[in-house]
C-alpha cells in the first residue's frame, strides 16, 4: 500500500517511489536505471525516441517492448537510423514487437538525422543535453510527492523542447523532455525517503559533465 508521501514498500521491505507498483521489471528499472546520470550518446538518443513512442501510452508498455525497439532501430545508433528510408518504414510498420505508429516511426528517423547534425555541432549528444541540466535554484528544496506530481514539465524541459524543435526534432514536447531528463539523471526525482535517492544523488555528484 502506497504511503501518503508517495512511497511504496517493496517485497524486500524497502521504501521506493510509488510509480513502479511493485511490478518486478518496472521496479528493476526504478532501482537500477531511472535517475542515474547517462553520458552515452546512444542511450540518450534511445531514451528521447522511446519517450516519443510512449506519448499516449504507459512507459511500462514501452519498457516491455524495449528490446524489440533496440533490434528494430539498430541499437538506436543514430548514424544508422538516419539512413532509413521508406522501405524501412514499411518494414517497421509490420513489426508487431514495437509500437506501429507511422508518425512516431518517421519521427525517430527524422530525429536520427537531426542527432547526427547535433553531434557534429556539439561534439556529442551528451554535451548538448547536459547543458540543459537545470540549476539548483529551479529545483524544489524537498523532493516530496506534492512537488513531483506538479512537475510534468519545468522551465528547463520547456527550454530543451524549444531548442530541439528549433533544430527540427519532433515528438519532443516539454512533458516528453522532462520525462527524458528524469530518466537520464539530469535531475534526481526519486522522492525523499526512497531507498535509492541517495545512491542516485551520489552518482550525480561523481558524474563528469561533458563539455
Amino acid at each position: 500500500m502506497t504511503t501518503p508521501d508517495g512511497l511504496l514498500p517493496g517485497p524486500d521491505g524497502r521504501l521506493r517511489c510509488w510509480w513502479h507498483g511493485n511490478k518486478a521489471d518496472y521496479m528493476h528499472y526504478h532501482d537500477h536505471e531511472w535517475g542515474y546520470p547517462v553520458g552515452d550518446d546512444l542511450r540518450l538518443f534511445e531514451k528521447i525516441c522511446l519517450e516519443g513512442f510512449q506519448s499516449g501510452l504507459s512507459w511500462l508498455t514501452i519498457l516491455r517492448k524495449r528490446e524489440n525497439f533496440r533490434e528494430a532501430f539498430r541499437g538506436f545508433d543514430f548514424e544508422k537510423v538516419a539512413q532509413f528510408g521508406e522501405q524501412e518504414v514499411e518494414q517497421l510498420l509490420q513489426n508487431a514487437g514495437i509500437v506501429r505508429h507511422r508518425r512516431k516511426i518517421e519521427s525517430t528517423i527524422n530525429n536520427a538525422r537531426r542527432a547526427v547534425e547535433l553531434a557534429e555541432e556539439f561534439g556529442s549528444l551528451s554535451a548538448f543535453f547536459w547543458q540543459h541540466e537545470p540549476p539548483a535554484s529551479e529545483r524544489p528544496e524537498k523532493m516530496d510527492y506534492a512537488s513531483l506530481v506538479q512537475m510534468s514539465k519545468t522551465p528547463a524541459s520547456t527550454k530543451l523542447s524549444k531548442d530541439l524543435k528549433k533544430r527540427g526534432w519532433s515528438f519532443v514536447g516539454p512533458t516528453t523532455a522532462y520525462a527524458f531528463m528524469q530518466a537520464m539523471g539530469l535531475v534526481n526525482d526519486h522522492l525523499e525517503g526512497c531507498a535509492f535517492r541517495e545512491a542516485v544523488q551520489q552518482k550525480r555528484k561523481e558524474f563528469i559533465r561533458p563539455i
